[in-house]
């Protein structure tokens, strides 16, 4: 799942100076970053935060799914939301498994974007939501923690109890022999093979992409597998891909043994996490969706919030 895009952000250059990059990211930091991604919402309802309590605390084996929401307001782009998803915003579209798979110059449009925006996208951190989340593990009310982003924020957070459904978008695998690497290490090589190469992106989208010109791309020189030379990508699942079956089955099964699920940030339009709500109702589970805007599942749950999940996850005592 892979793609950033804000044509107002503007002004993310890098270059080559004395071997080390420099970003200028002067107009995103001077308008703040942590609302900007977060569609309008509702002023809190203190009755369904009263509602939301009593779920938890009803909960003995609760289950949490996450999706996009959750980290917008860790300043990262989703697709869906209204008027400030990438799909509002724009007419690009994220990069499909089958044509990164196929095109060796695909591969390298994507990494050259990917390369300019990793040290941004590496660097957002958890918002109060994912660090309330953990603090649920600790205290033994979060049963497991299942996420469909790429991002790491909820391991950042501290979560152990933790499935990144679509994988993450800090390790990359080679697609001959399987070799794990971590991105941090790719992007020095990426720098060693590229030492006069600049660009200057024009906007940034949800997964560690930004936006570039042909004419930038085309100079931009890629690293193979440094065990086979075989091709990289990242690990996580592009659209047009599927997850892997034993993680599925990994997932049912944790669903299965919860009492209740609680799905944070998520439209649920993406079968690959909307499957596990048809499990949960299937087994009769309470559902509970805290997400702004409709959801895929809106007439399966028991209660729908429309609100900031930094703003009311915080709130609810998990004891």
């Amino acid at each position: 799942m892979v793609l950033l895009g804000v044509d107002r952000m503007r002004g993310l250059i890098f270059r080559p100076t004395r071997g080390r990059w420099i970003t200028q990211m002067s107009q995103l930091r001077s308008h703040g970053s942590t609302g900007l991604f977060v569609p309008p919402s509702p002023p809190l309802d203190h009755e369904k935060i009263k509602e939301l309590q009593r779920f938890i605390s009803l909960s003995k084996k609760l289950l949490v799914m996450t999706g996009a929401g959750i980290s917008t307001e860790s300043g990262i782009p989703d697709y869906r939301s209204e008027k400030v998803g990438l799909y509002a915003r724009t007419d690009r579209r994220p990069i499909q498994h089958i044509d990164f798979i196929r095109s060796a110059p695909v591969r390298q449009r994507y990494w050259a974007r990917n390369f300019v925006g990793w040290p941004q996208f590496s660097s957002h951190q958890p918002n109060p939501a994912h660090w309330a989340l953990s603090n649920w593990e600790k205290l033994g009310k979060l049963h497991w923690l299942v996420t469909q982003n790429v991002d790491a924020l909820h391991s950042k957070a501290g979560n152990q109890r933790l499935t990144e459904l679509h994988g993450c978008m800090h390790r990359v695998l080679c697609l001959s022999c399987g070799e794990q690497t971590a991105r941090r290490v790719l992007q020095d090589r990426f720098q060693a093979l590229n030492p006069s190469w600049s660009a200057e992106a024009q906007g940034v989208a949800p997964d560690g992409d930004v936006f570039l010109t042909e004419e930038q791309v085309r100079s931009f020189r890629v690293p193979c597998c440094d065990r086979c030379g075989g091709p990289l990508k990242p690990d996580v699942v592009f659209f047009g891909d599927t997850v892997n079956p034993d993680k599925v089955d990994f997932v049912h099964q944790r669903v299965k043994e919860a009492d209740s699920l609680l799905v944070v940030g998520s439209s649920l339009q993406v079968y690959s996490g909307y499957r596990f709500i048809l499990t949960a109702r299937e087994k009769k589970l309470p559902i509970a969706i805290l997400n702004i805007g409709p959801t895929r599942s809106d007439d399966l749950a028991c209660l729908k919030l429309d609100s900031r999940c930094g703003e009311l996850l915080p709130l609810i005592d998990p004891q």
